[in-house]
């Protein structure tokens, strides 16, 4: 052995935490105790990437860097994954040259694949994936987005969102796997496939992360945001506990015995209470009842929200979130502010140290059993599976088994669907037939996401063309004109509309029209042509009778991501429908919120429902 190695053998005995042979406990308590106040603090914050440098990092001790859904991504936005490596690995190096060498862990969300990086896989969003009823592929979508992660040197995802959202007017809705407790649940498997799959008898509650090809995920948004007032985003859920446990808060006990590393506390209210400063929720049921020894993180800028105006009495803030049980702050941006307030407010004992020592605790554990003490630096090794062929096919077979198909012919006897890839000539309209950004929805390559091709996929329009014959002729108008509509020829049309992406309060919405006069270019096109519509949303949306009575067919596609060809793979007869309603569809807004179990329940679609070629 050389004296190299016998210095760094010696280091790791006398260096507990630096010895991956040792139990978690035992480096956990080891480095705490050697520690200052500023170091631990330092633990306690998350900065946006934006604002990070060696400076703060090295000399700070900050724990986490990030980039969230209002980070400004411009930059970024044609980077490669190697360029994210290169970030983030900078990053890295920063904070391995601080006084103790703890290693920050970064954080993004990759809330249906690694939805930041161009050329990543999309995956459709959580309502999408609802309407599978499908955990294996939930789980099979977590493991292919946790190695598209992990390529980019990210070592945790701010997923899944388990919210049970009981009104479409939400925002988030499309965050949602479901409006039904029970379907919530089962799709928590994407803890697994994020995180690994932990042993026979690992403890409930205790964080887990199974290796290098894995992320630690996050548990969000602690607890009751699909269950807000009129579906207001970062508003008040009116319920009594029982409720608030029996529909929104079991998904976090599934999530928990996968071993969830985190968990983010909601920015809405429960009862007039924000989640953000509630130490019933966040301490005594999340921590104490249900044994949460993972930590648990604010949202973005969140403790910014618990007064008003936004941003005001910044220290009362952090005291009334940290006392509460929050233990790692998104900050994101004024983190010299935050870390003199807090100093102070742990100087002066209004933030016992028993707390900051718990916070820091939870947070050093994860990164322990996220393995970042042995491996800091990212697995280049990975950086083709980022939007690989493997990766796409499951997104594809995530497309087919997602569609919901609402009706198939105006007689029941003669079904419309399948369509003929033989037909001589096929009209494709409507602005959603040919726009990525569109069917990938929010949260992609920007946090409010955008039109165009902003990454790499297949839109609907191209997946008819690669699957129609080579004699088929396809027209594309968006808008079609009167002449185009009075051709006689045209055997069929495909039909796509719907929302435009967004996100969070962005989309709240009292009126749930489909947009951009999707009715009506609907309306106009059936009246001269058989028509399919495909509707691209995150919700429901108001389906008038007239034009439900006209259509010949109708899909509801949700937001599939970059892979179009799993719709063509379904609407032209090489699979069956299996997509079921994860929500109800409702007849009018009058009748919101409407979920299964109310009484009286008259939607125009029940929860559950979904046709079938064969039935």
């Amino acid at each position: 052995m050389s004296r190299a190695e016998e210095e760094e053998e010696e280091a790791k005995n006398y260096f507990v935490y630096r010895n991956p042979s040792q139990p978690v406990e035992a480096r956990v308590s080891d480095l705490l105790s050697r520690m200052t106040l500023q170091e631990k603090l330092g633990q306690m914050t998350q900065i946006d990437r934006s604002v990070a440098d060696s400076a703060a990092i090295t000399d700070l001790c900050i724990g986490s860097v990030l980039n969230g859904g209002g980070s400004d991504n411009d930059v970024m936005n044609r980077a490669s994954a190697a360029d994210w490596a290169d970030m983030i690995d900078a990053f890295q190096n920063s904070a391995l040259q601080s006084r103790l060498g703890i290693p920050i862990v970064y954080a993004a969300d990759a809330v249906h694949g690694h939805n930041n990086v161009y050329g990543a896989t999309i995956f459709p969003h959580h309502i999408s994936l609802g309407a599978t009823r499908d955990p294996d592929l939930v789980q099979r979508i977590g493991a292919a987005t946790a190695l598209e992660v992990r390529a980019t040197g990210v070592h945790g995802n701010f997923a899944p969102c388990v919210a049970v959202c009981r009104d479409p007017r939400w925002g988030r809705s499309y965050e949602s796997f479901s409006e039904d407790t029970e379907i919530v649940r089962k799709m928590t498997s994407m803890v697994t496939g994020l995180q690994g799959s932990p042993p026979i008898g690992h403890p409930d509650g205790y964080p887990f992360v199974a290796g290098r090809k894995n992320v630690f995920g996050c548990a969000k948004h602690f607890v009751g945001d699909g269950g807000t007032h009129e579906g207001k985003n970062e508003g008040n859920a009116i319920t009594s506990y029982d409720d608030l446990e029996t529909i929104h808060l079991l998904p976090y006990l599934d999530c928990l015995s996968q071993g969830v590393c985190t968990v983010m506390a909601s920015y809405s209210s429960w009862n007039g209470s924000q989640l953000h400063s509630h130490k019933f929720l966040l301490t005594d049921v999340l921590k104490d009842k249900l044994n949460f020894k993972g930590f648990v993180i604010t949202d973005w800028e969140g403790i910014d929200r618990l007064s008003h105006p936004h941003g005001s009495n910044y220290r009362d803030c952090i005291s009334a979130s940290i006392n509460a049980g929050v233990d790692m702050v998104m900050v994101p941006f004024r983190y010299k502010q935050f870390l003199e307030d807090l100093t102070h407010l742990a100087e002066s004992g209004e933030i016992p140290m028993s707390r900051i020592n718990d916070a820091v605790e939870r947070i050093l554990r994860v990164k322990f059993i996220s393995g970042v003490f042995e491996h800091p630096l990212t697995d280049r090794s990975l950086l083709d599976t980022v939007g690989c062929k493997m990766h796409r096919e499951v997104a594809r077979e995530a497309v087919r088994k997602s569609l919901v198909l609402l009706k198939n012919g105006k007689d029941p006897k003669k079904p419309f669907l399948p369509l003929d890839r033989n037909a001589r000539k096929i009209l494709v309209a409507g602005g959603h037939a040919d726009d990525l950004g569109y069917q990938c929805g929010g949260w992609t390559i920007s946090w409010q996401g955008s039109s165009g091709r902003t990454t790499i996929g297949t839109t609907i329009l191209d997946a008819i063309k690669a699957t129609v014959g080579q004699e088929t002729k396809v027209v594309h108008e968006p808008s079609p004109s009167p002449a185009t509509l009075a051709d006689e020829d045209f055997s069929f049309a495909v039909v796509a509309v719907g929302e435009g992406p967004y996100a969070e309060s962005h989309g709240d919405n009292s009126e749930l029209k489909i947009p951009f006069n999707g009715t009506e270019l609907i309306k106009s096109v059936t009246e001269k042509i058989p028509t399919l519509a495909i509707l691209i949303s995150g919700r429901p949306l108001v389906l008038e009778p007239e034009m439900l009575e006209k259509v010949d067919a109708f899909v509801a596609a949700w937001l599939p991501g970059t892979e179009g060809k799993g719709i063509t793979d379904v609407v032209f007869g090489d699979y069956d429908f299996e997509g079921l309603l994860p929500v109800t569809w409702f007849k009018t807004v009058d009748q919101l919120p409407i979920n299964a179990g109310h009484e009286p329940y008259d939607p125009l679609f029940p929860l559950g429902f979904g046709l079938r070629y064969n039935m």
